[in-house]
Parts: C-alpha cells; structure tokens; sequence
C-alpha cells in the first residue's frame, strides 16, 4: 500500500482500495482501486474537455512501473472507469499481464522506443533505396562534353579497375555521390552492394553506432542488434560523402577499420572482419583542416590515395547543352509535360551564370521551369529564377533614330554582337522587342524602324510568339 500512498502523498489522486489480493512466491496478483479528485482527470477535462476514453495515462503507467517491480513480474493495469469521461470517480484494476485479453496490445503501451533508434532504421531503409535507384545510372548517362569531365571521367574508369581508395573533392552539387555509383558499377565489385552515407547528417553521438553497428542494450533505445553501414558494404563499396565532418574519434576509428579491416559493434566484445572498397567526398579543403586540428593526418594519408577533382559546372560549359535536354527530357517524363527545350535566350543565361550550386542547381532550376511552361512550348527566360534572368547578358536595343545601342561603350556594333555569343535567332528577337518597346506598341512606326513592312514585321513577331505592346 506504500505505493498508493505516494500517490496520495504527492497530490496525483485520493487512492482507496476495493480489492488487493497477492502472493509473491506464486506471482499471483489481483488489485482494484478507487481515484477521487484525479489530477491529470481533471486538467484533461480543464484543457481539452471530457473524453470518450480513460485518461489516466502518466497515473496508469506509475501504478504498472511500481506493481510491476514489486512483484518481479509484469503486472498491467486497465483504468476502466475515469472522471475525463465523465465517471464519478476512477476505478482501475491491476493483474498479471497474461490474464489480460489483450494482453500484447496493453504491453506494447509500455515499450520502450528511442526516436533516434527509430529515425535511423528508417534512415537505413532510405539509405536501401537509393542503392536501387543508382542501378539506373550507367556510364553512358554522365554528360562529358567538355574537357574537364572527360578527363574526370578517364580518371575514374582507371581508379575503377583496381581496388584503390578514391577521394572526390569538389563544390557542392557537382555530383561526387554520382561518379562514385559509376565508379562502383564499372569495378570488379560491382555485384557488392553500394552503400551511401552523408556524414555531415548523423548526430555526433550515434555515428559510431550507424557507421560500425550496435549491440543490443549498448545505450538506451538500443533494444535489439543491428549492423552497421561497413557490415552492410561489406563485398562492395562503401561511399563517405563529407567526411570532413566526421569528429575526431570517429576519425580514429575510422582510421582503424581502413587498416585492419575489423571493426567492433558499440558495445560489442566480438571483432567482426569486413571487407570494403572506400569512397570518400568532400567540398572542404581536408589539408587546411589538418593544419586547424580539424582532420586528422594520418586519415587524410590513408583516403588520398587516388584524388579525383570533380570540376565545377562554371569549368565545365560545354556539358550544360546536354545536361540541359538531360534534365528536360526527365522531368518531362516525369510530371507528364511536353516542353520541347529551351530558347536562346536561355541558353545564353545559362552560359553567363556562375552556377554555385553547380549540376544540382540547374537540374532543379530546369524542373521548375518544365512545370511552369504549357506544353509544346520552349522554356523561356520568364521561367528562371531573377538570378540567372539578369546573367543573359546586355540587350540589344534600338535607338529612336532606328540605330542599334549596344549598351556598352564599343563603337563598333557589329564587334559587339559577334562578342556577344548571343544566335542570329537571338539578336533578331532582341531587335523586335526593342523596336515594340520604343514605338510603344505601334507595329507601324515599329517597322518603319526597321525599315520594313507591316506584314514582314508581323511575321517576324508571329514567328518569335512575340505579343504587342
């Protein structure tokens, strides 16, 4: 009876006893109690008004915790009368779990559960997932227009053929985790699994446990034994994205799975062997983070093996055009849409911006665009971000004495169109819109401008799906 008096003692509710009936030795239990003035009842009803189910939950969990480990036994209580709904008083009783009907789905109440044991199973089936989708990405499908990726490329089809350990570096979304896939599928191990891990994305008190596994009750929520992402890559390829943000003890221990290939479970006594192939990425210098005590040395030797430089999509223009039909050509299959490129125009801005977030940036720019635009048209400059619209570069306009003004201070105006990169189709619609904007919309004195017809001028702004003013 201490415990129904602690109850009382701390002003949770009045306990009176109906029925107590129990013998430890035989671990037989029978309890019925009686709450008046039930605080939780009460602020239940204060706060949220009267229920259709008990509400005693923090008083129903005290009275199973306390019983329970009197007895040595699971002993469950059911609160089957409740002032929150509208009882005269609470009446709850308590005995051996497996005399309850429901005797599973009152005991899975009471299990514990860690939310970050929980979030990072979850985390696992993700991590799973996106080891199908790179079964998608072949060799073939990496853009190398240019000379920096092909050179990229060629780098990693060499690093591919033996089992060497790779570091990417490079920018942000300049696609390290995808040349890794390709690096993966084309090596001896393709038939391993990939597994992907963002270091920068695990809390720094469970990377241990995600990167080398755990044993059941290592810490608290850990309720059953799992295995890390070195157990899960082992025969394959393990991918390090941002390693740079790993702490130093993980970095040690890290360092020793890489040398030995044995690593321990957290709170585990078995040494378990893998066997790996390591990528690892990063968008931070790794040497200057030596120097700052941030990374350690012995580390960053045993990764650099085989460096490969991703180049930035700035250094890489030549790729843009394809990566560009790339890009609509997915998302058109994807949203069901139908638009049939991008104009000049476009083209020309995607040429002049600078691209930070590189390869990532212009695939979601370009499916914001394919959203935006109806179907059967091209992708103009109206449906870029305000950023990339002002890198098109200088507009040509024409002057009201019907002269070209280049906006810049070469003389030479011809010399400036030819340095402008801008297509023939380009300038003449730059033209007519300039012509439009200065007449104020009147298509005739517009073409008297350009020193041409009505009807010609009328063609041209058909043909360009140009509107008047």
């Amino acid at each position: 009876m201490v415990g129904p008096q602690l109850h009382t003692l701390e002003g949770v509710a009045r306990v009176e006893r109906v029925v107590l009936e129990m013998d430890r030795e035989r671990g037989e239990y029978y309890g019925e109690f009686l709450w008046f003035n039930s605080f939780e009842a009460e602020e239940h009803i204060r706060t949220l008004g009267q229920s259709e189910h008990p509400v005693c939950w923090n008083q129903i969990g005290y009275a199973t915790g306390y019983t329970s480990d009197f007895m040595g036994c699971d002993v469950l209580y059911n609160e089957i009368e409740c002032i929150g709904k509208g009882d005269p008083h609470c009446r709850i009783i308590g005995k051996p779990a497996a005399q309850w009907k429901d005797s599973a789905g009152m005991c899975s109440l009471y299990k514990r559960t860690s939310i970050a044991e929980t979030l990072y199973n979850l985390q696992s089936e993700v991590a799973s997932l996106r080891s199908t989708l790179h079964e998608t990405v072949e060799l073939q499908d990496i853009v190398a227009e240019s000379d920096a990726t092909k050179s990229c490329l060629e780098q990693v089809i060499r690093a591919s053929q033996v089992d060497v350990t790779v570091l990417f570096s490079g920018t942000t979304g300049v696609g390290k985790e995808v040349f890794s896939s390709i690096l993966h599928k084309i090596s001896p191990r393709a038939e391993g699994p990939f597994v992907a891990v963002n270091c920068a994305a695990l809390p720094s008190d469970l990377v241990e446990a995600e990167l080398f596994g755990v044993e059941k009750g290592a810490y608290t929520g850990a309720e059953k034994s799992r295995p890390g992402r070195f157990e899960r890559a082992s025969g394959g390829t393990l991918f390090l994205d941002e390693i740079g943000e790993l702490s130093l003890g993980a970095q040690a221990k890290l360092l020793r799975v890489l040398q030995s290939g044995e690593l321990d479970r957290v709170g585990g006594s078995e040494t378990r062997k893998v066997d790996i192939r390591l990528i690892a990425a990063t968008n931070r210098c790794l040497e200057d983070m030596v120097k700052e005590g941030e990374f350690r040395a012995d580390l960053l030797y045993r990764i650099n093996v085989f460096p490969v430089e991703i180049p930035g999509l700035k250094d890489r223009l030549e790729d843009i055009p394809a990566l560009t039909k790339k890009f609509v050509d997915r998302y058109n299959a994807k949203y069901a849409k139908r638009a049939v490129g991008v104009t000049d125009r476009v083209k020309h801005a995607f040429l002049h911006y600078h691209w930070p977030g590189n390869v990532r940036e212009l695939e979601n720019v370009i499916e914001r665009a394919v959203i935006l635009t109806d179907d059967g048209d091209l992708i103009d400059l109206e449906k870029l971000p305000s950023e990339i619209r002002q890198r098109e570069g200088a507009s040509l306009q024409v002057t009201n004495q019907g002269t070209l003004a280049t906006g810049t201070d070469q003389n030479d105006v011809v010399a400036a169109v030819l340095d402008s990169g801008l297509s023939f189709e380009m300038i003449e619609r730059e033209v007519l819109q300039a012509a439009l904007f200065n007449s104020e919309g009147n298509v005739a004195q517009a073409a008297r401008m350009l020193s041409m017809g009505d009807a010609q001028l009328r063609y041209r702004l058909k043909k360009h799906k140009l509107k008047v003013l």
